[in-house]
């Protein structure tokens, strides 16, 4: 029993501090991908470097990361808990201190059921490379998803301040529209896999990976999440250049937890993308034992190979995810907040309900 409790306290850190330090990470490719894309430098300016001549040669190894600016994460966050925790007059400081804890813990407690590699044969255990091998994953994601908006409502509500109210407003009114279709477009991925269980879901994607089966069930579930993680285009509920929004009054460590959780959802979103319609963990023709390619030709491999194999897919899948919504990010304009209902409402949510529809009919069909 203990050592069933250590593996899974194992796991629990590896992919807790693996969502972690992607998220930190996002801070500076936000601002690197934007350079590049923008024809500038970018994040240079934090640098670590030492005087030392006896620790000179480390200096070779951290001038190019110096030069790309890696260090501006680790600057930021000495500079949220540096600042000053300013409380609002009139706020209720035990909500107005709970909002963010709120907010980041049920992003992060979403990772739990992600499975992230295959069940791996060590020491004469079955180690299933998931926290949490819950057989209704999916319905714990949402809930967590959905669990996660209280924080920013009542973000709003305790600052005593119009503005951030108008922001939980909004963040609770685009969360409602877009989780339904969220959950619409998973249903057709459930009907081919037969299953709620993500791992069960993955395995279901060996033949043939979600996307080539969904391909509009992609699109409408990659779309309503990235409006789930309020980033731009869907960062109606903060809005910097109108309302500031549901954080205005939040200073140091609370306003980065809320930063953080932004980030957070977006490699959480990445994670999903990449379960439910990327194969998960799946390399295209490995099995268990190696690889079997269609034309007759096989490579034996360990069975420790395979699963490294599989869990660097997993990050790598999930890696490219992460480029592609930060270069949407700094591509696409914020909608007007009726463009945002109307996209919502009149445009995602039929086609999810006809996906969904359609989808039921072939199972039915083929069964």
């Amino acid at each position: 029993m203990f050592t069933e409790f250590l593996i899974k306290a194992g796991l629990a850190l590896f992919i807790l501090g693996n969502a972690l330090n992607f998220a930190g990470l996002l801070t500076w490719v936000e601002r690197k991908q934007s350079a590049v894309m923008q024809d500038r430098i970018g994040a240079n300016r934090a640098r670590i470097e030492f005087g030392s001549k006896w620790l000179s040669p480390v200096n070779w190894i951290l001038g190019p990361l110096n030069a790309l600016g890696i260090f501006h994460a680790l600057a930021d966050a000495i500079k949220m808990f540096a600042k000053e925790d300013f409380m609002p007059r009139g706020a209720d400081r035990f909500l107005h201190t709970l909002a963010p804890a709120i907010s980041v813990v049920f992003a992060l407690a979403a990772f739990a059921v992600v499975p992230f590699g295959d069940v791996w044969h060590v020491g004469g255990r079955l180690v299933n490379l998931q926290v949490s091998g819950l057989n209704a994953g999916i319905l714990f994601v949402f809930a967590m998803m959905s669990l996660g908006v209280y924080g920013v409502i009542l973000a709003g509500f305790s600052s005593n301040n119009n503005y951030a109210l108008l922001g939980g407003m909004r963040a609770a009114s685009q969360m409602l529209s877009y989780e339904i279709t969220m959950g619409l477009a998973v249903m057709g991925v459930v009907l081919c896999a037969g299953t709620l269980d993500l791992q069960g879901i993955v395995r279901s994607q060996s033949a043939l990976w979600g996307f080539a089966t969904q391909p509009l069930a992609f699109l409408l579930f990659m779309t309503a999440a990235l409006a789930e993680t309020k980033r731009v285009p869907f960062d109606l509920p903060e809005g910097e250049s109108e309302i500031i929004g549901y954080f205005v009054e939040y200073s140091g460590m609370k306003f980065g937890m809320f930063f953080l959780t932004d980030l957070v959802e977006t490699v959480l979103v990445a994670c999903l993308v990449t379960t439910f319609f990327f194969g998960g963990w799946q390399v295209p023709y490995l099995l268990p034992d190696g690889f079997h390619f269609p034309w007759g030709a096989a490579v034996a491999l360990p069975h420790t190979a395979v699963i490294v194999l599989g869990v660097t897919a997993f990050f790598l899948k999930v890696i490219c995810f992460n480029w592609l919504f930060m270069a949407i990010r700094w591509t696409l304009p914020r909608f007007r907040y009726d463009q945002l209902m109307d996209l919502g409402w009149k445009i995602l949510f039929p086609a999810s309900l006809v996906n969904t529809i359609v989808t039921s009919v072939i199972v039915v069909m083929k069964g």
